[in-house]
């Protein structure tokens, strides 16, 4: 019998190594681009999550399609917010028979929760009502919901651990830096008040000290009662809001109707990124748009 040499049997090992297949990145599904935007970053370098809402769509009215079935049938683990923001979801998740699959966000160790806010002018009391689903815009919560999204795929996939490992210390170095760049730049925007159309950025605006002064509604799908409209139009043409921000995913008629006959500008505020493409980059691109929509809306003045 011939015995190999120390070289050879290390090529050949070397040569079945290279070619034994690579482990499947698992099936993963986010239901939002923020969200998607923090799993995408946590799988860089071993797969790419599927996205359930894409384009311009809103969360709140949104309808499953038959694609979107076979999505969350197919995956492994499925990321979501939670029942007080994908209402839609409550339904087919509770089918699937299967709540290990299912990866609730808003109950991730470390994530701040606040309570929703009424629509209409705000005073000192306006925490009220249920949670707030609209957690991701507070980058606190972003580094709390990347462990969250780790520690699934590690135990769904412990093939790549390292990897994801890896990924989510390089996540939660960048949003502690974006945390820091975007508490500098909103600091000169606190005590300027404007009013939001709907009440999304609770966590945002809690997180770096700014002074909203309330909401057309509590979600895009209520319709705005007469009242309010007339409440709203009276603090804006009094000059006691310096901006009205409205969102790219609704019509503008109502935010311009608020407006006419005021010195209130009217800025765009996003809070899911609807015109931004979906990736790892569009979580940080996302507060920076806001900061930006902001600045430029409250300053007066275009800022880089």
């Amino acid at each position: 019998m011939t015995i190999p040499k120390p070289r050879d049997f290390c090529v050949a090992v070397a040569l079945l190594l290279w070619a034994a297949p690579a482990a499947a990145a698992p099936q993963v599904l986010a239901t939002i681009k923020p969200v998607h935007s923090l799993v995408a970053a946590v799988m860089e370098g071993v797969g790419t999550p599927q996205l359930l809402i894409g384009g311009a769509l809103s969360e709140h009215s949104y309808a499953l399609k038959p694609s979107d079935a076979r999505k969350i049938e197919g995956a492994t683990a499925i990321f979501e917010i939670g029942p007080d923001l994908e209402t839609y979801l409550t339904s087919p998740l509770a089918a699937l028979g299967d709540p290990g699959r299912v990866v609730v966000l808003e109950r991730a160790p470390g994530v701040h929760l606040l309570a929703a806010r009424r629509g209409g002018l705000w005073g000192s009391d306006t925490d009220e009502g249920p949670t707030d689903p609209h957690l991701w815009l507070d980058p606190h919560n972003a580094v709390a919901m990347t462990a969250a999204i780790a520690a699934k795929l590690i135990e769904i996939d412990p093939a790549h651990a390292a990897a994801y490992r890896a990924n989510a210390g390089r996540e939660t170095a960048l949003l502690t830096a974006l945390d820091k760049e975007l508490a500098a730049r909103l600091a000169p925007l606190r005590g300027r008040p404007y009013i939001v159309f709907h009440d999304a950025y609770h966590y945002f605006e809690a997180r770096y000290g700014l002074t909203p002064a309330g909401a057309v509604t509590v979600a895009p799908d209520r319709p705005v009662g007469p009242r309010r409209i007339e409440t709203l139009r009276g603090a804006i043409l009094a000059g006691h809001v310096a901006c009205i921000f409205r969102e790219p995913q609704f019509p503008p008629k109502l935010i311009e109707t608020l407006q006419e006959g005021s010195s209130a500008r009217i800025g765009v505020l996003d809070p899911l990124g609807a015109d931004l493409q979906p990736g790892p980059q569009l979580y940080p691109e996302l507060l920076r748009g806001l900061a930006r929509a902001l600045t430029l809306c409250l300053d007066g003045a275009k800022n880089p």
